[in-house]
């Protein structure tokens, strides 16, 4: 296959399908750790076309959506102050804190510019040298790599009025956090492809054995996500659990060793905490100690903010996988897009999101709504 419509066949899909349908036999949880995933399985209505004992579990993969709101609440600090230019991807700017957004921040006076890339954050520092620029750094282990080299760089051309919010996670810690969680359901894994074409594969093998659960790495089109179920579901149905790449035109089992290099030279590991979930051990970066001094969190002494997330918003259930969105009574009333409670309603990959987007509210959709790929 070359072209992305080739992923999108309604005829190869209906083959997948049905040898999904043909091979099982009783009923399996499968969880995708991608909110992109997320968004395509919604979207195109593949959870709805596969059989009944195959149920889809939406992970912890939306970067914005774990993202603590003690954090958020650090960037609000950090971007009110007169001498800060703030610089953010555009997802982050809905996000609420504990009493606002950065959109209100901006209405207020405050310096935030949406940025395509960290370096456009860098040009800025150059272009303003009496001003603190600083970037907030967030995601998996996709994003992690150009904001490492992006701090890299401002320390190599000796810009020091560059810093970096770090909340960057781990997906492997998380994985393990899930299957320890007394309530998990899940039985298998859909790993991320963009994660694993950054770190590779050696990871996973430890995790599948130690947790008896199959982990198929899986790419992001429609096409991709049913070849991902069709491989898992022939591994629960017999009885194995080893990883397997069904991602082989981007994912590598060695991962992208340059990225791997630049993010040991720039981060250590860490634990960190995620939004609605609480503490994973080692799940997380920050900057080391030679970078130490591009660490905004350290530079502008914002580390003892304390917050509580709002009693009405049940996203951490919905990021554990624990209910769907549509089952909050929040969903769609007193929480929207418009008026999020939660990050899950306002990222671009967040589950909540999905499921207002694509009209899931709890009823059975029609066909037009469904938007299936068949």
């Amino acid at each position: 296959m070359k072209y992305l419509d080739e992923f999108q066949n309604p005829e190869l899909a209906r083959r997948l399908l049905d040898d999904i349908r043909s091979t099982v036999t009783r009923p399996w949880a499968l969880m995708e750790v991608c909110g992109g995933q997320t968004h395509t399985i919604i979207r195109h209505g593949i959870d709805q076309l596969l059989p009944d004992d195959v149920e889809l579990i939406h992970g912890p993969g939306c970067p914005v959506c774990v993202t603590p709101l003690e954090v958020i609440d650090k960037a609000l600090e950090i971007a009110s102050r007169p001498d800060v230019i703030f610089c953010s991807f555009g997802d982050m700017l809905r996000v609420p804190g504990s009493d606002r957004d950065l959109f209100q921040v901006r209405s207020r006076g405050g310096d935030v510019r949406v940025v395509y890339s960290p370096l456009d954050a860098l040009k800025i520092a150059q272009q303003n040298p009496e001003r603190e620029v600083v970037f907030f750094g967030i995601g998996f282990e996709t994003t992690a790599p150009p904001n490492a080299m992006t701090v890299h760089q401002a320390r190599k051309l000796g810009i020091p009025n560059f810093s970096l919010l770090v909340s960057h996670v781990r997906v492997p810690p998380a994985i393990e956090a899930i299957m320890t969680s007394p309530s998990c359901r899940v039985q298998a894994f859909l790993a991320a492809g963009h994660v694993c074409s950054v770190m590779g594969m050696g990871e996973y093998p430890e995790l599948a054995d130690r947790f008896r659960v199959p982990i198929v790495v899986t790419g992001f089109e429609p096409l991709d996500i049913l070849e991902g179920i069709r491989r898992t579901v022939r591994q629960l149905e017999r009885g194995e659990h080893t990883v397997d790449n069904a991602y082989p035109r981007a994912v590598r089992s060695e991962g992208n060793p340059a990225a791997q290099a630049m993010l040991a030279d720039v981060f250590e590991v860490t634990d960190r905490a995620w939004r609605g979930i609480g503490t994973i051990p080692a799940s997380g970066w920050r900057l080391s100690e030679r970078y130490r001094d591009y660490d905004a969190e350290y530079r502008f002494s914002v580390g003892g903010i304390a917050t509580k997330e709002p009693a009405a918003c049940r996203s951490g259930e919905v990021l554990q996988g624990l209910i769907k969105p549509h089952e909050c009574e929040a969903f769609g009333t007193v929480c929207t897009p418009r008026t999020p409670l939660g990050a899950t309603m306002v990222s671009s990959e967040g589950a909540c999101a999905a499921y207002y987007l694509y009209r899931r509210l709890g009823t059975t959709p029609t066909p037009q709504e469904a938007s299936p790929v068949v």
